[in-house]
């Protein structure tokens, strides 16, 4: 039997919280290839097995990568949040913030309030202004995304 065999309530429970491989086929690993047990399209578990790989068996990092089907920065970035956060930190997941989380309401209100002041002030200007007055650092193009975002809301 093939551990590649993946029913479909577990494939779809796997793509809904974002654990499914993407390219199971790149897993040639043996146990991957002989146990049911072992799923390909299990993303956690490919990446858990391709650890003891090399912190129990002693296998190159090159070596394990390549059977897993990653490279070796995955390899690495997988074993740093594997010690950071156990299991969970191999499960996928959107890093960094969600949203603008420095440009507040206050902040936004604030930009729309100085810009209806001097409406020639640029981005720079803006960024300045709103670390002198909230002591807040905000990169310039999410500044521009906002007033977007803004001007939308109004039409």
């Amino acid at each position: 039997m093939s551990g590649r065999r993946t029913n479909s309530r577990k494939r779809d429970a796997l793509r809904k919280q974002g654990s499914l491989n993407r390219y199971p086929e790149q897993v040639t690993d043996s146990l991957f290839q002989q146990s049911d047990f072992f799923d390909a399209n299990d993303l956690v578990q490919v990446k858990y097995e391709m650890l003891r790989h090399v912190q129990i068996d002693h296998q190159p990092v090159s070596q394990a990568a390549a059977a897993f089907g990653f490279s070796r920065p995955t390899y690495y970035q997988a074993e740093l949040d594997f010690q950071d956060q156990g299991l969970f930190g191999l499960i996928p997941e959107k890093r960094g913030p969600r949203r603008a989380h420095k440009l507040t309401p206050e902040v936004l209100e604030y930009v729309r309030k100085i810009r209806s002041e001097q409406p020639s002030l640029g981005i720079a200007q803006v960024r300045a202004a709103i670390l002198d007055h909230f002591g807040v650092t905000v990169h310039p193009r999410s500044i521009e995304r906002a007033l977007v975002r803004q001007e939308k809301k109004r039409r």
